[in-house]
């Protein structure tokens, strides 16, 4: 595995202008986690370097997540506006207030009734332009405060922003129910766990994503990432090599 966009100097340890860096996200971890942990690994060696990250994941799903380093970090709008790509597993005859594993299931539903072509209808059916709505368990603000803020309160705002997204596809690769193995293809800012809950709905009996996994962002695929901790070790061999 490797990084791609690195611009590295012959003969030098660390990037004179920074870099970006294609990280794998552990499971549990959120983005800050990890940019913190490379922040550290530069404090480490004793150099104060600004490091950022671009497209958020939640704690609970794993895969690709883009930061960049020093004057680098200057360029992170550019990739703001990229498509994302995910693998997603969405459990099917529950719900949860999260719509994901986060909180406790409810509203248990039989689904022995579905097949994998209802499911890949109503899938169908949720492609092209249309609005979504943040989920009350998300980073978005609303009057000061962050949605899940005020939900971890039991603060539940009905006014929440709405955003056009685009659905590019929702492909189902294959039910093995109550789950379904999809991979989804969205425009920025898109929740895939809303979409989980609306495929849920539109099946008629609920449902949430249980696992999620970014697999490219733009024309950048997980494959070209690199463990947190590799990046640490590299991070740290640059400095040395500088320090020679």
């Amino acid at each position: 595995m490797g990084i791609v966009m690195v611009e590295m100097h012959e003969g030098a340890g660390l990037p004179e202008d920074g870099e970006f860096l294609l990280l794998d996200k552990p499971l549990d971890w959120t983005s800050f986690d990890v940019v913190a942990k490379v922040r550290n690994a530069y404090k480490r060696g004793g150099l104060k370097r600004k490091v950022g990250h671009s497209g958020t994941l939640d704690p609970k799903a794993t895969g690709l997540l883009i930061l960049a380093t020093g004057k680098k970090t200057r360029e992170l709008s550019t990739l703001e506006g990229l498509d994302k790509v995910y693998d997603a597993v969405i459990r099917l005859g529950a719900r949860t207030l999260s719509h994901d594993s986060e909180s406790e299931e409810y509203g248990l539903r039989d689904v022995t009734h579905l097949d994998e072509g209802a499911v890949k209808r109503a899938a169908s059916e949720l492609e092209g332009k249309r609005m979504q709505q943040a989920p009350m368990h998300s980073a978005t603000w609303h009057k000061g405060k962050r949605l899940y803020e005020l939900a971890r309160k039991g603060t539940v705002v009905t006014d929440r922003k709405s955003k056009e997204i685009v659905v590019h596809s929702f492909d189902v690769l294959r039910v093995e129910l109550p789950l379904a193995y999809c991979r989804i293809h969205v425009s920025k800012g898109a929740y895939i766990r809303v979409l989980a809950d609306e495929l849920g709905e539109a099946l008629g009996v609920g449902g949430y994503l249980a696992s999620l996994r970014r697999i490219a962002i733009g024309s950048y695929p997980v494959e070209s990432a690199m463990r947190v901790e590799d990046a640490v070790a590299r991070v740290l061999g640059q400095m040395q090599v500088t320090d020679q």
